[in-house]
């Protein structure tokens, strides 16, 4: 299983770090067929992944990710409330074939899944974010490795949430001081401004917090559907989601620090 889940860890990082480098069209379309695979997972765990309705909301991912790419805020708010419409149009003429949670799953989805994934090209396309990008995955995935590492030597004290017996608040402290530490190594490696050496820290914890609410976000929504993976497409992981919960919440945090900061 160990073998397993490195191997395909080591494949996923490595399509990462290529998509990264080069940006441009293959990124954005990447991350597009990505939401819409999550997407598809997530709708899974209601039973309406096959449904037009789906359908509805699959297409109007792809649209989302063109408006949000563009900066079309004022076409994407009216476009989401389109899609909204349409959801509940299904609703009416179906009933009651759709429940209300479905129904609400078909447009969580776009915001949950499709909308925060899509930072992560926008982080990319920004201003010098063939390096900021790579704050997203130190707050997301480093902080994970980190959180685990320290989890396992030292963990002692429980996290006092049901969602996540095996987490500790050692392991948490850890995962935060980790991407803290991450994005300071990779500030000094990469930046000659010291005002930097300080900002990508604050950044890096910041995003670890959030990404740890991520994954139990994600974990939460699991255990309310009985679902112990959302797929099985990531040998050793599962599906987009289980690999990708904490980067969906870090994606649009690192962004608006970034122009916070005014990085």
């Amino acid at each position: 299983m160990f073998g397993t889940r490195l191997a395909s860890g080591t494949v996923l990082m490595a399509i990462t770090i290529t998509l990264m480098f080069y940006g441009g069209s293959p990124l954005f379309w990447v991350i597009t067929a990505i939401s819409i695979i999550g997407l598809f997972e997530l709708y899974h765990a209601t039973g309406i992944e096959k449904t037009f309705p789906a359908l509805a909301g699959y297409i109007s991912s792809i649209v989302t990710d063109i408006l949000v790419l563009n900066d079309q805020y004022e076409y994407l708010l009216m476009w989401l409330i389109l899609t909204l419409m349409i959801f509940m149009v299904c609703y009416v003429i179906s009933y009651p074939k759709y429940n209300v949670s479905q129904i609400t799953m078909l447009f969580f989805g776009l915001i949950y899944v499709t909308t925060m994934l899509s930072f992560v090209f926008k982080v990319r396309f920004t201003q010098n974010g063939i390096l900021l990008v790579w704050l997203i995955f130190i707050g997301a995935w480093g902080s994970d490795t980190c959180a685990y590492c320290v989890g396992k030597l030292i963990g002692k004290h429980k996290m006092p949430s049901e969602l996540s017996p095996n987490k500790t608040i050692e392991g948490c402290i850890g995962g935060v001081a980790g991407a803290a530490l991450i994005g300071f190594i990779f500030a000094a490696v990469f930046y000659d401004n010291r005002s930097v050496w300080w900002q990508l820290p604050i950044i890096g914890a910041v995003s670890s917090v959030i990404s740890q609410i991520g994954d139990l976000a994600a974990s939460a929504i699991k255990r309310n559907h009985n679902i112990k993976d959302y797929g099985k497409l990531i040998p050793g992981h599962g599906g987009i989601l289980d690999r990708f919960d904490s980067i969906i919440f870090t994606a649009p945090i690192v962004y608006y620090l970034i122009k916070f900061i005014s990085l």
